[in-house]
């Protein structure tokens, strides 16, 4: 007969408890369910009855449970009571807690608590899971000085995890340093420079999440925005949020925020170029508000019973006071419609001795006498018309562009009509400069904006239109800059984005990438121009090779033959290359018999994925094959940056499989 020892015992509550949370979070949801089902007869009015609709919608997909992601991951002896940190906050049928969500004042103490600042924590205890089952745990007790910081062998395992799939939430892993970034105050802006590997992604994320626990009614309202630089990455990180219970969080690339048409055209790389530099905003501020003219003739209004009149000078006053005030275009035009319709109103009360109607005002804001005056002294503009009318005539830049610089952005063959004009994606970001020229734009309560070095001026413009009266989390990595415009300094884009005051906060550890990776990746640093420091590892374990082939004709061979064996392992597998190599690549793994997805192929169960290298920036593979680095490099003029990009996407092994010389920083000697 098998003995119990106390750690059993103590597991087997563990176990017990996990069942009892799940139990209780199924009965939660099960209430919002029923409340949703009945809202309609329980509330007073169909107005309610809608809002309290969705909002019980909203809530019960918020509770719902994954069985194979755990409930919570770690417990905190305080003061003789425990307390179980989880992803979410689970109740008894009494209302007492279950499992404090990780956002919780009290659950803070689960990633600060030290040796040095117990907390009042006696003992960390983390779990292990497999699948959702509970397998072990391992306790720190604090109280005694017993702490193991990074050398915990459950905290190891679940950093070292296989990836397969979409990006996971780290909250049963999250430093210190994280910590600090992820608790930041609603109103400040953050701007993390994040070495490979070191968790800035998923930091963006939780902060998000964080925000939304704290501040939810007025997020609620205002809405928190997730800017990624591809669909491949938004596919990437989508279940993050959702996993961590928040599914009313918008995720968009930044061509599909600023798309207001749809893209027809296409730029020269010249041509680009100028349409993202920050000179283009002021072009078009100067050609929108160039378009106004002084009044020259009085306005004669006749309502059927009486004739009015504004003189001259009263109207070039309503104009020339509307234009300092510094209101949007569109905001001023409207303005001067007003005064003109009250100096209109006015007179005829002086003359009756009545106030008119509002049928009356109506009118007479869109009476002929009045709308020619609006339209000669302060013109209707669309976003449209205005950018058409600068792509068509760029001499309207004046000494803001060169001449030839005017000639690369202008229409060979002008549009016949506005309408019939057909935009580049650049053209988009000229097209969000006019609308936030002539209207406010909506701001969002946050945003995160990741990858964010390559961020143009004019991109970080229309990102910064949306966050005016909201704070910003800003990740990225200068060293992976790829982008022709790409930054070199945090505080431009900060500029940029209307948060010059915000610090910039360096990650160096990485727990993800394996020192040997790293070590290999950094040897390209001095060469990419950036002023970054180098990222460093925790991770010993880990594999890198580099095989040099010979014979051109065999390089797909070989990488096929890295691929095969890489399979025996463990983990997802990516096939990396060139652009214009990936179809030949995905040829010979068909002919194989090797199941292989696309970057944002989420749809499939295939381990291996063939990723172009211009969309691997963001994501993350436990293997790694890269395909001729040489042709990576020459593809584009930031190749060595791109290249950086890729050998970091490595968290367990990276093959690099190559027949041209290698760039002259990663010869190993």
């Amino acid at each position: 007969m098998a003995v119990l020892t106390d750690l059993d015992t103590e597991l087997t509550a563990e176990r017990t408890h996990l069942a009892d949370s799940r139990a209780a979070l199924r009965r939660m949801r099960d209430r919002a369910r029923s409340l949703f089902a009945t809202g309609d007869k329980v509330a007073g009015d169909a107005y309610t009855a809608e809002q309290l609709g969705r909002h019980m919608a909203r809530r019960v997909k918020e509770l719902a449970d994954d069985p194979d992601t755990p409930l919570f991951f770690g417990r905190l002896d305080i003061e003789e009571s425990a307390y179980h940190v989880g992803r979410r906050h689970v109740t008894d049928d009494a209302g007492e807690p279950m499992v404090l969500d990780w956002r919780a004042p009290l659950s803070r103490s689960f990633y600060r608590a030290s040796v040095r600042d117990p907390q009042g924590v006696a003992t960390r205890r983390r779990f292990g899971f497999v699948r959702g089952e509970l397998t072990s745990f391992e306790d720190e007790h604090l109280d005694r000085g017993e702490e193991l910081g990074t050398s915990s062998r459950i905290l190891t395992a679940e950093i070292e995890r296989p990836r397969v799939g979409p990006m996971r939430d780290i909250v049963a892993t999250i430093q210190p340093e994280q910590d600090e970034l992820v608790r930041a105050d609603l109103g400040d802006s953050i701007c993390v420079q994040g070495a490979p590997g070191t968790g800035k992604t998923a930091v963006g994320l939780h902060r998000a999440a964080f925000l939304l626990y704290l501040h939810r009614e007025r997020l609620r309202r205002s809405g928190v925005l997730i800017v990624g630089p591809n669909t491949a990455f938004l596919s990437y990180i989508s279940a993050v949020l959702p996993t961590l219970g928040e599914v009313e969080v918008q995720q968009s690339t930044l061509e599909e925020l600023i798309g207001r048409v749809p893209v027809r055209a296409a730029d020269t790389p010249a041509a680009m170029l100028i349409k993202h530099d920050v000179r283009m905003a002021e072009v078009l501020r100067r050609t929108l508000w160039a378009g106004l003219r002084k009044p020259t003739e009085p306005v004669m209004v006749s309502d059927g019973s009486y004739r009015w009149r504004i003189d001259v000078e009263p109207l070039r006053r309503i104009v020339d006071e509307a234009r300092r005030e510094g209101l949007p275009y569109g905001v001023g035009r409207e303005r001067v419609r007003a005064r003109v319709v009250g100096l209109l109103q006015r007179q005829s009360e002086y003359r009756t001795g009545n106030s008119p109607n509002e049928s009356w005002l109506r009118r007479m804001s869109r009476i002929a006498p009045v709308t020619a005056f609006l339209e000669s002294a302060w013109p209707a503009v669309t976003p449209e018309s205005l950018v058409v009318g600068v792509l068509t005539d760029p001499s309207t830049a004046g000494d803001l562009l060169t001449a030839d610089e005017q000639e690369t952005i202008r229409w060979v063959k002008p549009p016949r009509t506005v309408k019939s004009a057909k935009f580049s994606v650049a053209d988009l970001l000229l097209l969000d400069e006019a609308a936030g020229l002539l209207d406010r734009e909506n701001s969002f309560g946050h945003v995160v904006v990741d990858e964010a070095q390559d961020l143009s001026p004019m991109q970080a413009r229309a990102i910064a239109r949306r966050s005016e009266h909201g704070s910003i989390t800003l990740l990225g990595d200068l060293a992976q800059g790829t982008a022709p415009w790409a930054a070199t300094d945090w505080r431009d884009v900060l500029r940029h984005l209307g948060k010059p005051d915000a610090p910039v906060v360096p990650l160096t550890v990485g727990f993800r990438v394996p020192a040997a990776v790293v070590a290999l990746a950094n040897r390209l640093l001095p060469a990419l121009g950036v002023n970054v420091p180098e990222a460093v590892s925790l991770r010993r374990d880990g594999n890198l090779v580099v095989v040099p082939v010979p014979d051109p004709a065999e390089l797909a061979a070989r990488t096929l033959a890295e691929v095969t064996t890489t399979l025996a392992q463990e983990g997802s597998v990516a096939v990396i290359a060139a652009d214009s190599a990936v179809d030949e690549l995905r040829t010979h793994l068909t002919a194989a018999g090797i199941e292989h997805a696309s970057a944002d192929d989420t749809g499939t169960e295939a381990r291996v994925a063939v990723v172009p290298a211009t969309l691997v920036k963001g994501l993350e593979y436990d293997h790694v094959v890269v395909h001729e680095p040489a042709d990576i490099v020459a593809a584009e003029p930031k190749g060595l940056n791109r290249l950086y990009v890729v050998l970091t996407r490595a968290v367990t092994t990276l093959a690099v499989i190559h027949s041209k010389p290698l760039p002259s920083a990663l010869t190993i000697s």
